[in-house]
């Protein structure tokens, strides 16, 4: 049995997924091979095409897996659409004629409606009833070549976003670890500045102190940091769970999800040190003392829930990353061109010319039927 078919050794849907389609464009062009039916000139591409599967196969068996990341995922998925193009070329002339309109739908989901050599694919398969002909197998598979291209650059944004996720994580973590040592080295640095001095004691207050810290009984030192620290970090974790319920499941190898969900933690962490620095130097108006270490641990708190205000854009634009990555599975975001024409053609008597006849006919009968009482005359329809 194929080792494609098997995945054996593969950890990951994403080397499954690439193993059973190099299994399948692999098993065609064998079967192509072996009709005999390729040129000296065709062998040369089909040698090429095997070449490039014996690539993508490097790539999903990578082993251990962590050292195939997502190079190997975008060298699996570039050297498989090469593949898939190279078969095009070599596809039979009896076999290519139903190529047509599964290049055109891949073209309407991944290139703009005006582009002009998705037109010029769709002029052609209106000609010629729907039939892909040797004289534009060229032409289909320039479409091809660039809703590929256009489906491996939208991929490329999603991973350079998750990277960008992964980078700004890990700069933040050193940040507040950065922040927290220094409490210690230094308390004067930073600890002092989480640490008030409420007003003195009075009969109506005799429990006032002259000096609160978040680490009640305490001076200012590291501990108080690391306290606000964990206080805004969880906070911001126990905002970021309640983000799950709107996660979407998404076939792209990339966790952005869950890299969204992990920098919160750091965010969190400095938004409750920087905002109680910001209350200790007066900067918000009406905020000038906190009376005792609970006061102090509560607007850490509320500055680590504070911080889904920045990552929930950041929510937007990774589903927006995500919702731009286009499949079979989803729908081209404006109508596609006009495909009355694509309404069983060949049941048509006549032969071809009847059958656009026909399908013309049938075009005219159907803008007859959804026109409106009073419209008037409907305007002459020029002739396919």
């Amino acid at each position: 049995m194929s080792d494609d078919v098997v995945a054996y050794r593969k950890m990951g849907s994403w080397r499954q997924r690439t193993s059973a389609h190099v299994a399948v464009v692999q098993a065609e062009l064998d079967r192509i091979e072996m009709m005999g039916c390729l040129s000296e000139c065709d062998k040369k591409l089909a040698d090429k095409a095997n070449q490039l599967l014996q690539g993508a196969r490097e790539a999903a068996d990578g082993w251990p897996p962590f050292r195939s990341g997502a190079s190997a995922r975008d060298r699996a998925l570039a050297t498989i659409h090469e593949a898939e193009l190279i078969l095009l070329k070599l596809t039979p002339a009896q076999e290519i004629g139903w190529t047509g309109p599964s290049v055109l739908a891949k073209g309407i989901q991944h290139l703009g409606q005006e582009d002009p050599r998705l037109k010029l694919l769709e002029e052609h398969l209106r000609e010629n009833g729907n039939l892909l002909n040797a004289e534009g197998r060229h032409l289909a598979a320039g479409v091809l070549h660039a809703a590929n291209h256009v489906e491996e650059i939208e991929i490329a944004r999603v991973r350079n976003f998750r990277d960008i996720l992964l980078l700004a994580f890990l700069a933040l973590s050193v940040f507040t670890v950065l922040l927290v040592l220094s409490g210690y080295d230094n308390p004067k640095a930073l600890a002092d500045k989480l640490c008030f001095q409420p007003p003195a004691p009075t009969p109506q207050n005799p429990d006032a102190t002259k000096y609160v810290c978040p680490v009640g009984g305490k001076p200012a030192d590291g501990d108080n940091v690391l306290l606000v620290a964990s206080l805004g970090a969880a906070a911001a974790a126990l905002a970021g769970a309640t983000s799950i319920r709107h996660i979407r499941g998404s076939a792209v190898p990339y966790m952005v999800p869950m890299s969204l969900l992990i920098l919160r933690i750091p965010i969190g962490a400095l938004s409750a040190i920087l905002g109680l620095v910001l209350i200790h130097g007066e900067f918000i108006p009406g905020l000038s003392a906190l009376d005792s270490g609970a006061q102090i641990a509560a607007w850490a708190v509320a500055f680590g829930i504070g911080q889904e205000t920045l990552t929930r854009m950041l929510d937007k634009k990774g589903n927006l990353l995500l919702d731009n990555v286009r499949g079979s599975s989803r729908a081209a975001d404006s109508p596609p061109p006009s495909t009355d024409w694509l309404i069983k053609p060949a049941l048509r008597p006549g032969g071809p010319n009847g059958s656009r006849r026909g399908s013309a006919e049938a075009a005219v009968g159907r803008a007859d039927t959804e026109r409106a009482p009073g419209d008037g005359p409907a305007e002459p329809t020029r002739p396919a």
